[in-house]
Formats: structure tokens, C-alpha cells, sequence
């Protein structure tokens, strides 16, 4: 999973300035341009639209204890169907994600629906819609820490000289040596290692570093687990890079199908615009990261 995550996010660097709270209702985002005219194509010739996703991609596709698959991704690609009125024909199927660039290529599926990366060589075969999700990059910090009440300040005021965790190797360590040059950096062979030095080790006692930056989404399953929840939140961010962090969520389709990626564009926007986009991601991600 953690090799997807390193490629997805957008294109800004937005800097927060007040801590989340936990109690508070997640933001919803929105990755629909409101300003663009979607044309919806004709696809009722279309005899099926089969979406490849796979099952190790939790919360977006994974296999739940009913052993059926579900998730984000899933339940995303049926109310596209239902915009598209292709519902009757509409399938899902899961593939190991090291076939799903040879399966799109040989027809074996229309879409693909699993965090492909839009590189070069990859655009080759695949055209892209735009991106549906974006992945960003956050703080935790102890809820009575300084960095979560020093609210009146910018982020980057409240880091300087304070300790930050990060994992080692990671896009988000990279990010961070660039943008957060006036906090001390620590690294960490894992998120739960930089996590626990977070967390205080005996009693009172105040933990090792300040804060610990990485993937939004990751964290917010750490935050999640009751005992962090209770001592640690959100604070600052989102924080967004395309040029560490990857370009988003988007669904492939063959090269040339211009009117199937089109549609899909068009059902995007509507599924946003009807608020089924934002029931699906109150329900998968209950703490949200923006």
C-alpha cells in the first residue's frame, strides 16, 4: 500500500494555521473543477464497462470479512455506472496489481481503478481522467503539546527547532527536509516507531519528538486506535506537492478511448455534485485528513 501512497497528492503546498480537532466533522474535499465543461458522451453502445481494481488497497479495495470486495474505489465505480446508466453492465473485477497494465492493454477491462501512476511509459498505453482523491501530507501532535496549542502562529513558526519524526526513505521525509528546514528532523525505520516517540514512554514523562509528518490517510488509521486518539490529533496542513507527492488518484482507460474517458470525467463531477462522493468518504475515512 505504502508504495501507492508515495505517488498520489496534488500540486500545492498549503500551509495551516489551526489545529484539527478530532470532534469536529471531517472536511470533505473536492478535486472537481466546477469551472470545466464536461460534455457527457453517448456510451450506450458500450456492451460493458468492466473497472480492474485490486484487493490490497484498504480503504479503497479490499476484501471485507464476508469475503466480498468493497471499499472506496468499489462503491466510487457503481455510482459512476449509475450516472452512466450502465449499471446492467457494469462489473468489477480484482487483478494482482502487477497484471493490471497487460489486462487494460489486452481489453481484459475498460477502467482501471487502483492508484496507477501516470508516468510516462505508462501513457503510452493509458489515457487518464483527472484526479478523483489526493493523498496529503500531516502532522500529528500531543493534544497538549505546543505545536497543537500554539494556534495563534503559523506552522512553520510553531516547528522551528521543535523535533519531527519522519520515516526514513519516504517521499514525506524528502518534502520535509525542503519546506521544514528550520525544524530538527528525526528519522525512523516506521511510522508506529516514529508514533511511539511521539507518544509520552513513562507517566508524564514527554515523548522524543514533537510531532511526526507523513501520509495523511495512514495516520488517520492511527488515530483511529483509541489510546492515540486520546492523547494525539491533527494539527496544521493539509500539505500537498506534486513534485513529491504525486499527481492523485485517477482512473485509466486504453489510449484513445477518448469518449469513455470523457464520460467517466462527466460521472466524477456528477457523483461529487450529488453528495454521494462526500457519503462515501465520511463512511471510509471516519477521521478525515484534510
Amino acid at each position: 500500500m505504502l508504495r501507492r501512497f508515495l505517488s498520489l497528492a496534488l500540486l500545492a503546498v498549503l500551509t495551516g494555521f489551526a489545529p484539527v480537532a478530532m470532534a469536529q466533522e471531517p472536511v470533505v474535499p473536492g478535486f472537481q473543477d466546477p469551472n470545466v465543461r464536461l460534455v457527457r458522451p453517448n456510451l450506450s453502445d458500450r456492451t460493458r464497462l468492466r473497472f480492474l481494481t485490486v484487493t490490497d488497497f484498504p480503504p479503497f479495495a479490499f476484501i471485507d470479512s464476508r469475503n466480498r470486495l468493497t471499499g472506496f474505489n468499489v462503491d466510487l465505480a457503481r455510482e459512476i455506472c449509475a450516472v452512466l446508466n450502465l449499471l446492467d453492465r457494469c462489473q468489477i473485477q480484482a487483478l494482482p496489481f502487477a497484471e493490471l497494465d497487460a489486462a487494460l492493454s489486452a481489453g481484459y477491462g475498460e477502467a482501471v481503478m487502483a492508484g496507477l501512476p501516470p508516468n510516462v511509459e505508462r501513457r503510452k498505453s493509458a489515457d487518464f481522467t483527472r484526479p478523483y482523491f489526493r493523498l496529503p501530507a500531516r502532522f500529528v501532535a500531543l493534544n497538549d503539546g505546543a505545536l497543537a496549542q500554539r494556534s495563534d502562529v503559523t506552522m512553520i513558526e510553531r516547528l522551528a527547532g521543535q523535533v519531527v519524526g519522519l520515516v526514513d526513505g519516504t517521499a514525506h521525509a524528502a518534502f520535509a527536509r525542503t519546506y521544514f528546514d528550520d525544524a530538527r528532523l528525526r528519522l525512523f525505520p516506521t511510522q508506529d516507531e516514529a508514533l511511539a516517540a511521539l507518544s509520552a514512554k513513562d507517566g508524564e514523562e514527554r515523548g522524543e519528538v514533537a510531532a511526526v509528518f507523513g501520509d495523511g490517510l495512514s495516520l488517520s488509521f492511527a488515530l483511529q486506535q483509541r489510546e492515540m486518539a486520546q492523547r494525539a490529533s491533527f494539527v496544521g496542513g493539509p500539505y500537498l506537492s506534486g513534485t513529491y507527492l504525486g499527481q492523485g488518484l485517477s482512473i485509466a482507460v486504453a489510449r484513445g478511448d477518448d469518449d469513455l474517458r470523457d464520460g467517466l470525467d462527466y460521472a466524477l463531477r456528477s457523483v461529487k455534485q450529488s453528495g454521494k462522493f462526500d457519503e462515501l468518504y465520511l463512511r471510509y475515512f471516519p477521521i478525515g485528513f484534510y
